[in-house]
């Protein structure tokens, strides 16, 4: 009997649907990381406050209390049609901003106004676009499906930071919330291709309807009550609350503060980071499966918390770089860890709702942005790193003790 053929990792593209996906992903990526540090970086030297840029970069994650509901209303709508509607907002959105720019009467409190309303809707489009996958991949291509959609964001971190930099630094704003623009523009039209896949409401027993409240519910009460699933979203909240703070929200201020450089230099800095992220989902892609995860990630947790401390205490850029990307690098190593984690450990009928809840993890950076924005301008950069370093490395410990039987030895053995 012939061996069965393995899927080529290039096998979701047979699949009309993600020959527009993919692109439409890729262009939102693009404008997404444009914007962050663009206005970033105008709101720092707008405002000359570390405070206001930490509050700027808050309000990009102030809709993930909502996610869950929107991931429901994509269940019953369509995920598509919503998608429509959200990138659609975002052009809306991109162009007001881009009116205000090319006039000239751009302020700071424009830039939070619009972006208050971006976060509300921003933090659902992965759900969306993972729900996508998930609808239309068949099995045997769902792996590939997911693991070109990873390293397409993490590429475009790298692509989106160096081109916003350089058309922000050459031309300014209004040429470059042109570029912006015109990506939204064309992310939401190629959306119109993606699948149009409506999935059926949940019924309850009694043959009527199950609300989306009692959906919400149902999945926080399964998340409480299962030890493993439990431990990682206690440690997905503590990453989001000491980790993505610096290596996402404060490096704006690192890189005009502490480096001295411009936009430019922030750009090859984030893009430092993304490239680290790039590397690690493909290794991740490579090495396959693994018996224990939820082990494999505690792991590369701590030696997240170690190479960050290490980037606080460095006062190079070059050397700043170099920790950034090996941060990027072990980050995507754990976060995928504990995706896989979650899936491992949730029941079939519970792993949408699981991974839902998981989005809610995603509060602790704004709550970890504010209290970094407050710890810099009182006592400086390099302690606040010590600070949210040390304080991470000893509650994931506890944790790891806490669940100790769940995260080194209750992951089933056939993950």
């Amino acid at each position: 009997m012939p061996k069965p053929v393995k899927p080529s990792v290039f096998a979701p593209f047979q699949v009309v649907s993600f020959r527009f996906q993919w692109p439409a992903d890729l262009l939102n990526s693009w404008a997404f990381e444009m914007e962050t540090l663009i206005l970033g970086w105008f709101i720092l030297v707008e405002t000359g406050s570390v405070l206001a840029l930490t509050i700027f970069a808050s309000l990009q994650f102030l809709g993930t209390l909502i996610a869950p509901m929107l991931g429901v209303l994509g269940d019953r709508l369509g995920r598509r049609n919503v998608l429509c509607v959200m990138r659609a907002m975002y052009a809306c959105l991109a162009a007001t901003l881009l009116s205000f720019a090319w006039g000239g009467s751009l302020t700071s409190t424009h830039v939070f106004a619009i972006s208050f309303f971006a976060g509300l809707i921003r933090p659902s489009d992965l759900v969306m676009r993972n729900g996508l996958i998930g609808d239309t991949m068949p099995p045997d291509r769902l792996m590939s499906g997911m693991g070109i959609s990873r390293t397409t964001m993490d590429s475009a971190r790298i692509a989106g930071a160096l081109i916003g930099a350089g058309l922000f630094s050459q031309f300014g704003m209004g040429p470059a919330y042109v570029v912006i623009t015109c990506f939204h523009v064309m992310s939401f039209c190629l959306t119109f291709g993606v699948s149009r896949v409506r999935l059926l409401r949940a019924v309850r027993p009694d043959g009527g309807m199950a609300s989306p409240w009692s959906d919400l519910k149902g999945g926080l009460g399964y998340v409480w009550s299962t030890p493993t699933i439990l431990a990682a979203m206690w440690l997905a909240f503590l990453v989001n609350l000491t980790v993505f703070p610096i290596s996402h929200g404060i490096l704006p201020y690192v890189a005009r503060e502490i480096y001295l450089v411009d936009e430019n230099g922030l750009g090859q800095m984030v893009a430092s980071y993304a490239v680290g992220a790039l590397l690690g989902s493909i290794t991740m892609t490579m090495m396959g499966g693994w018996r224990r995860p939820a082990r494999f990630m505690m792991i590369n947790i701590w030696l997240m918390y170690v190479a960050l401390f290490a980037f606080g205490m460095v006062e190079g850029k070059l050397a700043g770089q170099a920790f950034l990307m090996l941060t990027g690098y072990i980050q995507s190593l754990s976060m995928i860890a504990m995706a896989v984690t979650l899936l491992a450990s949730a029941d079939r009928q519970f792993r949408g709702l699981v991974m839902g809840v998981r989005m809610l993890a995603v509060y602790g950076l704004p709550v970890g942005l504010m209290g970094a924005g407050f710890f810099i301008e009182r006592f400086g950069f390099a302690p606040m790193v010590a600070v949210y370093s040390v304080l991470g490395l000893l509650v994931s410990l506890y944790i790891a003790h806490r669940w100790r039987r769940e995260i080194w030895h209750g992951v089933r053995d056939d993950v």
